[in-house]
């Protein structure tokens, strides 16, 4: 049995390379530190495993089923695109008003930031939902094919946990005031991409009704 035959590595390159495009590790750290500022270190790393986890089990289970769920459901993707910039623009204005309910709330019975929005839709969003999907289809439903989205998919799930847990040394180095600052260009650039996330899926819609 060649190598090939148990894992197609330029599958498992391409998916790698565009999951982190789109999941962005290094962007991900301003909003890791804006939303758990008020942790101490200890449960920072736990939010750190929980949005990983939660970003995995949520694009694994989108590659697994999500064709037939949102077919069962008669949601297209350009809506589940569009439902996921809206909500990335609610925690945008969160962090540029200065609330802090996200960081608050994590372990008692407010939000818990490692799920929501850390988890999904920030890390597990549209784009990477959408990416894992069609690197499946592509693999056509091979062994190989599926070993190499699958490797690919852990590979970057381990780069984001590592990335978010060394965030918290750099929390340190900045301080208050830097992650205060961090806080406000989180917002600015969340706000940027649910924007762009809306008007991708709004424009999506247009060419969908008009084929």
């Amino acid at each position: 049995m060649s190598l090939e035959t148990i894992i197609s590595l330029p599958l498992l390159a391409t998916t790698f390379t565009t999951l982190f495009v789109i999941m962005d590790p290094p962007g991900t750290v301003p909003v890791f530190l804006a939303l758990t500022r008020t942790m101490d270190r200890q449960k920072k790393n736990q939010a750190a495993f929980q949005a990983t986890l939660t970003s995995f089990v949520v694009i694994v289970g989108f590659a697994v089923v999500g064709k037939y769920l949102l077919q069962g459901l008669n949601i297209s993707m350009e809506a589940l695109q569009l439902s996921g910039g809206i909500l990335l623009f609610l925690v945008a204005m969160e962090l540029l008003l200065g609330k802090e309910e996200y960081g608050a709330g994590y372990g008692d019975t407010k939000t818990n930031v490692a799920m929501v929005p850390l988890g999904t839709p920030l890390l597990a969003g549209p784009g990477a939902i959408v990416a894992v999907m069609v690197s499946a289809n592509q693999g056509g439903g091979t062994i190989g094919g599926w070993v190499a989205v699958m490797t690919a998919v852990v590979l970057m799930h381990i780069v984001i946990y590592f990335t978010m847990r060394f965030s918290v040394g750099l929390g340190r180095l900045l301080g208050d005031n830097g992650i205060l600052v961090l806080t406000k260009i989180a917002g600015v650039l969340l706000a940027a991409i649910a924007t762009q996330l809306v008007a991708d899926a709004f424009f999506q819609f247009v060419a969908a009704y008009q084929s």
